[in-house]
């Protein structure tokens, strides 16, 4: 059994392992064909808006809805090559949510920088 780490130490590892992106950058990756995950949930949506053409999955969800060999995937979980920017309020939760979709197998999975609020302070479309 490995030693216990705090989630500071864990958060580090995990985005050493990731190519996280910027609001423009994810921007324009999602113009390109990437696919926007907001796994915020319902009351910050409901606050702040959401992304226009990001799929929203609750993070409880996320591992069951993005599995492309899974029985309860979503349509957009079309293949194990697909690019996935995981979006959270402020770009902590994300960062662990695309280790686990590496772990499935989503090597390409990444996530936004500072998450929902980056991309809102940046200027980028919301809606709602």
């Amino acid at each position: 059994m490995s030693e216990p780490i705090g989630i500071d130490e864990l958060l580090e590892q995990v985005r050493g392992e990731l190519d996280r992106i910027g609001p423009v950058q994810a921007f324009g990756e999602a113009a390109d064909g990437a696919l926007l995950v907001d796994i915020r949930y319902a009351a910050l949506r409901e606050r702040d808006g959401l992304i226009p053409g990001a799929l929203v999955v609750e993070r409880n969800e996320l591992e069951w809805r993005l599995d492309p060999l899974g029985s309860h995937r979503a349509p957009e979980a079309v293949g194990h090559d697909l690019r996935v920017v995981v979006v959270c309020n402020e770009g902590y939760a994300s960062s662990l949510a695309a280790a686990s979709l590496r772990r499935l197998g989503l090597h390409r999975a990444t996530d936004l920088i500072g998450g929902f609020q980056a991309w809102k302070a940046a200027g980028l479309p919301t809606q709602g």
